[in-house]
């Protein structure tokens, strides 16, 4: 079944670059819809720098460091009557168990800004896939190239005491094509 997976390193370096992001969020216990446009900016961090040596020393990892990213985005949100707009930055660091699996330790998580340490693993539609367990939330995300230059994210985040979906986001990145 491996033959058909693409590795996590072959995925990132398909993502590494500029993108449009595009993304839609419902959170259900609301009832409350929000629009999001973000530009961000995916690039390798060198695993000696001291904010990946830190990230490794504060989780007490002895798992061998692939590589590191780091996702910057700058975003305005129509969040209500609000208009929000937001920029920041987390880095990711990829420790192997093989090719396609291991685990993530994130300086900001996505469903709770903590730092955090989450299970991936690609699957054989070619889906990185990121599941993460936070003080109060669970969340799965998935994302998948549509083509070389659009990619799909679909994130859900649950309530970790009775699994009850708290909130659902879909976003289209578009990579910015430099001519």
């Amino acid at each position: 079944m491996k033959k058909n997976l693409i590795t996590i390193k072959e995925f990132i370096d398909k993502s590494i670059g500029e993108w449009k992001s595009i993304r839609s969020t419902h959170t259900l216990a609301f009832q409350e819809f929000e629009n999001t446009n973000s530009s961000l900016i995916i690039s390798y961090q060198d695993i000696n720098c001291d904010e990946v040596l830190e990230m490794k020393n504060k989780f007490k990892s002895s798992q061998d460091i692939s590589f590191a990213i780091q996702i910057s985005w700058q975003s305005i949100s129509e969040w209500e009557t609000e208009i929000k707009s937001q920029e920041s930055n987390t880095i990711l660091i990829f420790c192997p168990k093989d090719e396609y699996s291991g685990n993530l330790i994130k300086d900001k998580g996505y469903a709770e800004k903590i730092p955090s340490s989450s299970r991936y693993y690609m699957d054989e539609n070619k889906t990185f896939n990121i599941q993460s367990d936070y003080n109060t939330t669970i969340s799965e995300e998935r994302i998948w190239f549509l083509s070389k230059n659009v990619r799909a994210r679909y994130s859900i985040i649950k309530n970790k005491n009775n699994n009850g979906i708290l909130q659902t986001s879909h976003a289209t990145e578009i990579r910015k094509i430099i001519t």
